[in-house]
């Protein structure tokens, strides 16, 4: 199926054979399990059960600072889960939340409590997602900085680093519609959706798909203003290592923005990028010239399948238009047009002759594609 696919984008095919040949290595490079002491193997045997994406930019980080970022992000990610359990009273929540720093000392901590989520509707959007990737953005900024792999500057601008971890958490909420609805979660923001339909459920109904697509791009035109944050924050970035943990899930949010806008699949199915697509932009989401690049490319997308009849159309391509002020570049990345049209066509026949041998991509691939964390 992906050979297919790959059909019509020959380049994303020779990368994904550059990527099953080494190219991983360039980018993720593995780490050595066998040096850590039993403690941090533990630490990273959970970071994997938790989110093997995330484990695997996390573990291309350089030195000490793979160590603190996976024991940071395990933390909030227990901390998320506790937070969004809405089974648990907000007097047995309060406090549990408010003594969580003293439970990581205590290793026979558990909490049991959990039952099924109820369904409830988020009133105040902008406060959670700061809560909840917000201050994982400047948490993270303010250990790049201590660590003195990157300036100062990145740790002190709170509003950079903020906006990095809105527009990821935005992009989340907005692909994840129906899954969602299906789990009896709801992180659509209500003065958005309340515009349109009674109920948020509502745009799952074929006779509000208009509705539905006009919301989805309101939504998705809103979280397109975080993008010149994004360049200014990687383009003060100076360590290799940290700048391609940033990159990568930018860029992976920017395609996935664009594969969403103005689709009406986003309420009837799943809507991703494809595997050859995924590779691509880690492969070459390396520098802040491609990462440029790319999203010139996907604003472009989007900018020429805007509507005219969508509401936000005008907005749209405002924002769009003030991305394009950031010094894009309006050319093709150089790993899609350095190699002639008659040399892809070669690798690709030589390749799909040992295409059993070769399609099983790494799984940090997959989980990219298909799924998100919050």
């Amino acid at each position: 199926m992906e050979f297919v696919k790959c059909l019509g984008h020959p380049e994303e095919f020779y990368n994904l054979l550059r990527f099953q040949m080494g190219g991983r290595q360039k980018v993720m490079p593995k780490m050595d399990q066998d040096s850590l002491s039993s403690s941090l193997k533990t630490c990273y045997k959970y970071l994997n059960q938790t989110s093997r994406s995330f484990a695997a930019v996390i573990q291309a980080l350089d030195g000490e600072m793979r160590h603190a970022v996976c024991i940071f992000y395990l933390v909030l990610r227990a901390l998320d889960t506790l937070e969004d359990d809405m089974t648990i009273s907000i007097g047995r929540k309060v406090p549990l939340l408010h003594n969580f720093h003293s439970y990581l000392y205590e290793p026979d901590w558990r909490f049991t409590e959990s039952k099924e989520k109820d369904r409830q509707v988020l009133e105040d959007f902008p406060t959670y997602c700061h809560y909840v990737a917000g201050l994982v953005g400047i948490g993270l900024s303010r250990l790049f900085s201590a660590s003195e792999l990157e300036d100062p500057l990145i740790g002190e601008d709170t509003e950079l680093a903020n906006s990095m971890g809105l527009f990821l958490q935005k992009t989340n909420i907005i692909r994840d519609y129906l899954e969602d609805q299906r789990e009896g979660r709801e992180f659509w923001p209500q003065e958005a959706w309340s515009k349109y339909v009674n109920k948020l459920g509502d745009f799952a109904k074929p006779e509000n798909m208009d509705l539905a697509v006009h919301c989805l791009n309101e939504l998705i035109a809103s979280t397109l203003h975080h993008i010149p944050d994004v360049i200014t924050y990687l383009s003060r970035l100076r360590n290799q290592s940290i700048f391609n943990f940033c990159a990568i899930p930018q860029v992976m949010a920017i395609a996935t923005l664009a594969a969403c806008y103005n689709n009406q699949q986003v309420f009837k199915g799943v809507v991703k990028i494809r595997k050859g697509q995924a590779v691509t932009l880690m492969m070459d989401a390396t520098n802040m010239p491609a990462v440029k690049a790319i999203i010139h490319q996907y604003m472009e997308e989007i900018y020429h399948r805007i509507p005219n009849s969508d509401p936000c159309s005008t907005k749209t391509r405002q924002i769009i238009s003030t991305i394009r002020t950031q010094n894009l570049p309006n050319c093709q990345l150089i790993s899609r047009s350095h190699y002639s049209p008659i040399y892809l066509s070669f690798v690709m026949l030589l390749a799909a002759l040992s295409w059993q041998y070769l399609s099983t991509l790494s799984q940090v691939t997959e989980d990219y594609v298909q799924t998100g964390e919050r």
